[in-house]
């Protein structure tokens, strides 16, 4: 007679606020995370999700135990009505369940079993498959010098696109003559001021909700700038021309094995110096300086693919939609979601680009004063095309 394979221990759930993990969970956490390369981003870290709940009360983390051991981590925001976001958002390009293999059984579903009614995914990655086909799917698009040089994999790039990079060359060149180019990991408290700044500017020019103006998100930054050591840290690398500030990137960045894994949130730069089309100045240049800086992968997130695509050979799928479970409340979320769905607008994308809009103001800043003010912005920006298009009529 065949033996029976013994029974698998019971799934369990504990769901706590992200900033009070226990240093033996985070150990796990880190384990799991190391092993499998689906997950080597600084952001589906502990480290980022207590970060996170440091200025957010919101922040949770659902631990899945088997026997009494962590097999897995699902850090989130619990929003009323049983409704959740990933962490960090707007901030996460990326969010996952950050799971052993053998975690789950087939049909298991984390948001059900967190206690969740729905779940917005935005950069889902899923090794494991724990997800339903999803609505849509973007493009993470990542310079990897695993196995190369910055010489080399810039020789390739240049090769593969030589008119592009000619004019990228042109425009560096240009550049150059205001004075000496150069680049450096910079902890200038002034610096960053000034390149959160600019942001925001560039945010109010181009109509986009400035995701930098809630409390939480401008905390966050700030104390990830301030966090120097440790396994996960904030670094702000940035160009000069002379002793001028061109602009630069400000993100975190994690040690994965001998190389270290940067992912920058903050892109700015000097509005004063867009004829030279800095960024593309800047981003030859920090390419030759990872190395120096540490890096082995420099994850430029998600959309904005013209200016990413020329730069990043890796590229990984990640996927999004609303993923609710059964019951009365979550059918009355997927109607609603539905009813974006329906009609010859909805056709035209124009429903689905307000819907994606006003998802976007819920998410930036939850707070009810926080929803008037992205609301009042976005009316202010359309208002602004409008006249532009008028005008240029």
């Amino acid at each position: 007679m065949a033996e029976l394979a013994p029974a698998r221990a019971v799934l369990t759930v504990e769901t706590i606020a992200a900033a009070a993990l226990a240093a033996a969970d985070i150990a796990v956490w880190a384990a799991i995370q190391a092993a499998d390369p689906a997950f080597a981003s600084p952001l589906l870290s502990p480290w980022f999700a207590m970060a996170v709940g440091r200025v957010r009360d919101d922040a949770r983390v659902s631990i899945f135990r088997r026997g009494g051991e962590a097999v897995g981590f699902w850090a989130h925001h619990r929003r009323p009505g049983g409704f959740g976001r990933a962490i960090g958002a707007p901030f996460a390009d990326y969010h996952a369940v950050v799971a052993r293999p053998d975690a789950f059984a087939p049909g298991d579903n984390p948001v059900a079993l967190a206690g969740l009614k729905a779940f917005r995914h935005g950069g889902l990655i899923d090794p494991h498959g724990l997800y339903p086909s999803p609505e849509r799917s973007q493009a993470g698009w990542a310079v990897n010098l695993t196995g190369t040089t910055p010489e080399a994999y810039l020789e390739g790039l240049r090769a593969a696109s030589p008119k592009k990079f000619k004019n990228y060359r042109r425009l560096q060149n240009r550049l150059a003559e205001v004075g000496p180019l150069s680049l450096r990991a910079d902890t200038d408290p002034a610096t960053f001021e000034t390149l959160l700044r600019w942001k925001s500017e560039q945010f109010q020019r181009t109509g986009a909700q400035d995701v930098l103006r809630p409390a939480w998100a401008s905390a966050l930054m700030h104390d990830l700038f301030d966090r120097r050591s440790g396994p996960l840290t904030g670094l702000m690398v940035t160009l000069h021309v002379g002793d001028r500030l061109v602009g630069g990137h400000f993100g975190v960045k994690q040690a994965f094995g001998d190389g270290g894994v940067y992912h920058p949130w903050i892109a700015s730069m000097d509005p004063e110096l867009s004829a030279y089309s800095p960024g593309y100045t800047y981003l030859d240049r920090a390419i030759r300086a990872m190395p120096e800086l540490g890096l082995t992968v420099y994850d430029l997130g998600v959309g904005h693919d013209h200016y990413k695509r020329p730069f990043a050979l890796d590229v990984k799928e990640v996927v999004g939609g609303l993923q609710s479970t059964p019951g009365g409340a979550a059918a009355l979320m997927r109607a609603r979601e539905e009813a974006w769905r329906l009609g010859p607008l909805a056709r035209s994308g124009a429903v689905d680009k307000v819907r994606r809009r006003l998802d976007h103001i819920a998410t930036v800043d939850p707070s009810l004063m926080g929803r008037v003010h992205g609301l009042v912005e976005a009316a202010r920006a359309t208002r602004r095309r409008s006249l532009a298009g008028d005008e240029l009529a």
